[in-house]
C-alpha cells in the first residue's frame, strides 16, 4: 500500500512539474509573439499613413482597423500569464470541441502531406546514381511513379546520353518489366 501511495505522489509531482514547464513556455512564447504582433501593427499603421498621403482613404481605414485588432491581441498576449492563456485555450476547447477537432484534422492532414512530399523526394534523390564519367544514370524502378495495380519487379534501367524519348533503354530482363526495349515512335 505504501508503494502505491509513493507512486501516486511521484506521478502528481511529475504532473505539476510538467504543467509548470508548459506554463513557463507558454508565458515566454506568448510574450514574444505579442511583441512581434505589436511591432507588425505599428508597421501596418505606417502603411495606413502612407496610403492616406496617397489619397487612398478606404484601404487606409481597413489597415488601421487591422492594426488596432493586432495591437489588442498583441497586448493581450504580452499581459496575460501562461496560466490565463492555457485557461482560455481550455475554455475555448470545451465550448467548441468540433472546432478543435476540425483544426487538429486539418493540421494532421497538412503535416502528412508535407511529410509524404518530402519523403518521396528524399527517396528519389537517394536512389539516383551517376557513373564517374557522368553520362549514364541508373535509377531503381521503385523510385519511379507506378500506375495503380502495376507489377513492381524491382528491375533497373539505364538512361544513356539522350533524353528518354530516344529509345536507348536496357531492361533488367525480368518478365513483367514496365520498361520496354522497343524504341518510342
Amino acid at each position: 500500500m505504501e508503494d502505491t501511495g509513493q507512486a501516486k505522489e511521484r506521478v502528481q509531482d511529475a504532473k505539476q512539474q510538467a504543467r509548470g514547464r508548459l506554463r513557463d513556455q507558454v508565458d515566454q512564447r506568448s510574450t514574444q509573439a505579442g511583441q512581434q504582433l505589436s511591432s507588425a501593427a505599428d508597421d501596418v499603421r505606417s502603411v495606413a499613413g502612407e496610403l492616406r498621403t496617397q489619397g487612398k482613404e478606404t484601404p487606409a481605414r481597413y489597415a488601421d482597423q487591422a492594426a488596432e485588432k493586432a495591437q489588442q491581441i498583441g497586448q493581450r498576449l504580452q499581459d496575460a500569464s501562461g496560466d490565463e492563456l492555457l485557461r482560455d485555450v481550455e475554455d475555448f476547447a470545451r465550448r467548441n470541441p468540433w472546432a478543435v477537432a476540425a483544426g487538429g484534422l486539418v493540421l494532421g492532414l497538412a503535416a502528412s502531406r508535407m511529410l509524404k512530399a518530402s519523403s518521396g523526394e528524399r527517396y528519389r534523390s537517394s536512389t539516383l546514381g551517376t557513373r564517374a564519367n557522368g553520362t549514364e544514370q541508373t535509377r531503381s524502378l521503385a523510385a519511379e511513379p507506378m500506375p495503380s495495380g502495376a507489377p513492381t519487379t524491382g528491375g533497373q534501367f539505364r538512361r544513356g546520353e539522350g533524353d528518354f524519348g530516344d529509345g536507348d533503354f536496357a531492361t533488367s530482363g525480368q518478365p513483367g518489366s514496365m520498361i520496354s526495349t522497343e524504341p518510342r515512335s
